[in-house]
């Protein structure tokens, strides 16, 4: 169930793509974000294979898309956004990707990372595997001395999440009441326009049906649910 939030913490959204946090769990990065809690959002790829218009290049789409996610980020009162600009479409849960994203924890020291749950049944994005994966294999790494120990230099040092919750998931066992966040929530996804067209009408009623299935266990008008870890 929800529980109050305690302001001080900083909280992490490794995702794939720009948009996968407004689809997934930014009613919560709001209602978190208005509790005083610092979010930060990293985004493995920029998007650039986001269209089947041919006539859209890759480029100009990826340059797009950031623009749209940090628009959305802002809405959600989200402090900072983290472009690592990896080939969209082709994500691979590498040790270079592992490493990477090892020493922006030790970096940032997020006590919370929100990631997609990659064990989904039958997730059929290779992206969304790929960067849930890389997420939870980098928040291993960020904790031990003696991996990636050539990151320990100039006051970094090994980093500690405390908590992980996992979106899009087929177990959840924790949600976030976002009655009050739910319509802020749509009005941040509909600044992806790349993505969700000029009228989203549709769109929006069908993250109001999703936020009302997923209060239904917990007793909530509208909600978002995770799997949440702690350690």
């Amino acid at each position: 169930m929800s529980e109050t939030a305690e302001s001080s913490e900083r909280v992490m959204v490794i995702a794939a793509h720009p948009d996968d946090p407004e689809f997934g769990c930014a009613g919560t990065m709001l209602k978190w974000a208005q509790a005083g809690r610092e979010i930060a959002y990293v985004l493995l790829t920029s998007g650039d294979k986001g269209s089947r218009n041919p006539d859209v290049r890759p480029g100009r789409l990826a340059a797009q898309r950031e623009g749209e996610q940090r628009a959305a980020a802002t809405a959600l009162g989200v402090k900072q956004v983290i472009f690592l600009r990896h080939p969209d479409g082709i994500l691979e849960n590498t040790m270079e990707l592992r490493r990477e994203l090892a020493m922006i924890i030790r970096q940032h020291r997020p006590h919370i990372v929100v990631a997609i749950d990659p064990w989904r049944h039958y997730q059929m994005h290779p992206d969304h595997r790929a960067a849930g994966q890389a997420a939870l294999d980098a928040i291993y790494a960020a904790r031990e001395w003696y991996i990636f120990p050539e990151q320990l230099v100039e006051g970094i040092e090994p980093w500690r999440v405390k908590q992980v919750y996992l979106f899009w998931t087929d177990n959840p066992d924790y949600w976030e009441d976002i009655g009050c966040c739910l319509e802020q929530r749509i009005a941040a996804l509909a600044r992806h326009t790349s993505q969700v067209g000029e009228d989203t009408t549709k769109l929006a009623e069908r993250i109001r049906e999703r936020a009302r299935e997923a209060g239904q266990k917990p007793g909530y008008a509208a909600a978002e649910g995770f799997k949440r870890f702690e350690f």
